[in-house]
């Protein structure tokens, strides 16, 4: 079968070129029509040699997944559901403010992670997506965006792999497809305005800093580990002291000179003061150094099979003011796209239960809601 062009990053291309005999400056041009011009009929790539498009046309291809169906928000954000086979699907998701563009990027077809309060976890695990399926999300959207606006500057300033999957648990794949993002004949996206989000894979961040550092977001939503253990499994494995012993070593080759911690705000689950108090003394007293950081409160976006409620505004303004009163920068995010169904923790798309997840997800509930009222005194069972 002939080889997906988006497979590869610049390097990957340029062996492929000199396995077609071909010079690898060849590889800088072939890959700027690509991802700079959006092209994928190799016939319109006029400054190659005929000899080297013929070679193009036997042995490779510009494939993006089918899309399945794109749903335009009164806010302006857009979702674009794809094909990738065999019934899975996933999702990509652009978000325009006044001063960026962002695509939100998935990394897996549904989720092995099992996060209570996200709807991709209650579908269960598909498979991995690969290089070219997660680079291809941005270079379609890029390329659909510029002929709606008929503009050729460059419309998607940041990239967010906070879509459907756990990143780092991706990685070989993640990591060609962030280089092409960064590349200057790419999308030359700055290390600052690329963030991988993760639910907590210590070594994986190790690695990730060493390979590719760009900024990093990382899903915390509880003050301490008995609570985090119910809230997102990965943390059974690795707890809170593990988890920001890596935080503060990813720092160490990090672009940005903070880490973002992602707090999902549940009714009287996570969002009681002395939660705060306790995520205050958690984030500035670990390991006697604390972590340089900030907190991004994100409203709960409900889904009928979590069980869950939404935290009242009023409450996540407290919650974030005993924050921002202790010194952390501490921002409430504004939802985007809850009208089709885009907003964080949302994305679903078509992919198949195969794990019995929702049974399981279920009972997980049940003990869950067992032990709340002792981690959150005066909390409510939802």
């Amino acid at each position: 079968m002939s080889a997906n062009l988006l497979d590869f990053d610049l390097e990957g291309l340029a062996v492929f070129c000199e396995g077609l005999g071909e010079k690898r400056f060849r590889a800088t041009q072939l890959f700027r029509w690509i991802h700079q011009r959006g092209v994928s009929d190799f016939d319109q790539m006029s400054d190659l040699a005929k000899s080297f498009r013929e070679k193009l046309k036997a042995s490779a291809r510009i494939e993006c997944p089918p899309v399945i169906s794109r749903h335009e928000s009164t806010d302006g954000t857009i979702k674009w559901l794809f094909d990738v086979g065999n019934g899975n699907a996933v999702e990509a998701v652009f978000i325009p403010e006044d001063d960026r563009g962002t695509l939100c990027v998935s990394s897996q077809a549904g989720c092995a992670v099992g996060c209570r309060f996200c709807s991709t976890g209650h579908q269960g695990f598909s498979r991995n997506l690969t290089t070219g399926e997660i680079v291809a999300q941005l270079w379609f959207a890029e390329h659909f965006l510029r002929q709606r606006l008929h503009s050729q500057e460059r419309v998607i300033s940041n990239v967010v792999m906070m879509g459907m999957g756990e990143p780092l648990q991706n990685y070989s794949a993640l990591v060609p497809a962030l280089r092409v993002m960064l590349d200057d004949h790419g999308y030359g996206l700055s290390r600052r305005r690329v963030t991988v989000s993760t639910s907590g894979m210590v070594r994986m961040m190790d690695r990730l800093g060493r390979d590719c550092p760009v900024a990093l977001a990382v899903s915390l939503h509880a003050p301490n580990d008995e609570l985090r253990d119910n809230l997102v499994p990965l943390n059974r494995k690795h707890g809170l002291a593990d988890l920001l012993d890596a935080c503060n070593r990813y720092l160490e080759h990090a672009p940005r000179d903070f880490i973002t911690f992602e707090y999902c705000m549940l009714e009287g689950v996570n969002d009681q003061p002395e939660q705060a108090r306790q995520l205050v003394d958690l984030l500035q007293h670990h390991g006697g150094r604390g972590v340089s950081c900030k907190v991004n409160l994100i409203p709960f976006n409900p889904f009928p099979q979590s069980g869950l409620t939404r935290s009242p505004h009023k409450q996540v303004l407290a919650f974030a003011k005993i924050l921002s009163d202790a010194g952390i920068v501490t921002t409430v995010r504004k939802t985007r796209g809850d009208d089709i169904d885009a907003a964080c923790g949302q994305l679903a798309g078509d992919v198949q239960d195969r794990t019995r997840v929702g049974v399981r997800i279920a009972q997980q509930r049940t003990v869950m809601l067992k032990q709340v009222p002792a981690l959150a005194p005066g909390a409510k069972e939802n």
